[in-house]
C-alpha cells in the first residue's frame, strides 16, 4: 500500500460517515413526524402520567423569600415535590423545623414537626405528628396535625391541642388563631382552667 492509497481511503471514510449521518437523520426526522402526526397526544398523555415526581431532596434546607425579605427558613430529612393538574406539592419527612420571621427579620415563630406538606400555590403547610408551636412572646401549642395558611396568617387544627402561656395552659378539641398565638379560639375547651 502507497502513502496515497492511504490518504485517498482515509478521505473516503470520513465522507461516507457524512452520508451515513444523513440517511439517519433523514430516517430520524421522517419517523419523527410520523409519530407526531398519529401519536403525539398519547405520547404527551404517557409522559405526564409517568413524571409525577419532579424533584427529589436530601437533608432539606429551604427558604421562602416574599418581596425581598425571608418569610420562613425550613429544614427536613427528605422532601419530594410534585406537580400534578390539580396539586403542586412538596412533603417533607423530618424532622422538620421551621422558622418564621417577620418584616425586620427576627424570629417571630418555630415550628417542629414529623412531617410537613408545602403548597406553593395557596402558600399554605400542613405538619403532622408531635406538631410544636413557640411564638417569641412565650406562648406554645402542641397538637398532632396543624394547618397554617401563611397568606392570611392563620393556623387551624380539628385535633385535640393544648395552649400553653407564660401563665397557664388551656386544652381542648379545635383551634384557630394567630400564627404567633396572639389571638386564638378553642372550640371545645375541656379539663379546668386556673387564671392568676
Amino acid at each position: 500500500m502507497n502513502k496515497y492509497t492511504v490518504n485517498k481511503r482515509l478521505m473516503m471514510k470520513p465522507l461516507s460517515l457524512i452520508y451515513l449521518y444523513l440517511f439517519f437523520l433523514i430516517a430520524l426526522t421522517a419517523c419523527g413526524d410520523e409519530l407526531s402526526n398519529k401519536e403525539k397526544q398519547k405520547v404527551e398523555s404517557a409522559l405526564s402520567d409517568s413524571l409525577l415526581a419532579t424533584t427529589e431532596s436530601w437533608d432539606v434546607d429551604m427558604e421562602i423569600i416574599t418581596d425581598g425579605l425571608k418569610k420562613v427558613h425550613l429544614t427536613g430529612s427528605y422532601a419530594a415535590t410534585y406537580n400534578e393538574e390539580d396539586v403542586n406539592e412538596t412533603r417533607i419527612k423530618g424532622p422538620v423545623f421551621i422558622e418564621v420571621f417577620d418584616s425586620s427579620g427576627t424570629v417571630k415563630t418555630t415550628v417542629n414537626a414529623d412531617r410537613a406538606v408545602y403548597y406553593s400555590e395557596e402558600s399554605a403547610f400542613e405538619f403532622f405528628g408531635d406538631v410544636d408551636v413557640k411564638s417569641s412572646s412565650g406562648r406554645g401549642l402542641q397538637s398532632e396535625y396543624l394547618e397554617w395558611d401563611r397568606a392570611k396568617n392563620r393556623i387551624f387544627t380539628p385535633k385535640f391541642v393544648i395552649v400553653t402561656t407564660p401563665n397557664d395552659s388551656l386544652a381542648g378539641t379545635g383551634f384557630r388563631g394567630k400564627a404567633d398565638l396572639s389571638r386564638y379560639t378553642i372550640l371545645e375547651p375541656s379539663g379546668e382552667v386556673v387564671l392568676n
